[in-house]
């Protein structure tokens, strides 16, 4: 979402996106002229009309569980985007009974928190990252 127009999202798809990303984007990329999606979100500049470069991972239920806000020059991460949703699927799934550490990925091991671990995640993850 920007707060360019729909028919700049295309034209950048078309002339862009898609020599980067093979077919293009998988996804609408919505228009917020205006900026008002920008405003509530907190990344609108309206000083420069434009809007700083932010994602928002934003649940089922609506919470926003992460966000990252960045200024126009630099790019985001989009591999880091998805093991963070990836990551935040899992402890859903588990119901928080299960942690991600820093740097988890599907399949590798995960913390288990509770009374038992609190002074003790730099031992737990070293054992445990060591077996992985």
């Amino acid at each position: 979402m920007s707060v360019d127009s729909v028919f700049v999202h295309k034209m950048w798809n078309d002339h862009e996106l898609s020599k980067m990303v093979d077919g293009g984007v998988p996804f609408p990329m919505l228009s917020d002229g205006g900026g008002k999606v920008g405003i509530a979100y907190g990344v609108y500049d309206e000083d420069a009309g434009v809007e700083n470069r932010g994602r928002f991972i934003i649940d089922p239920d609506g919470v926003i569980q992460g966000y990252e806000v960045l200024t126009p020059p630099v790019g985001r991460h989009v591999a880091e985007t998805i093991r963070q949703i990836q990551a935040f699927q899992h402890v859903r799934q588990t119901n928080g009974a299960e942690a991600t550490p820093s740097g988890w990925k599907p399949g590798k091991t995960t913390l288990k928190p509770g009374p038992d671990l609190v002074g003790r995640v730099w031992e737990v993850w070293k054992v445990k990252m060591a077996s992985d």
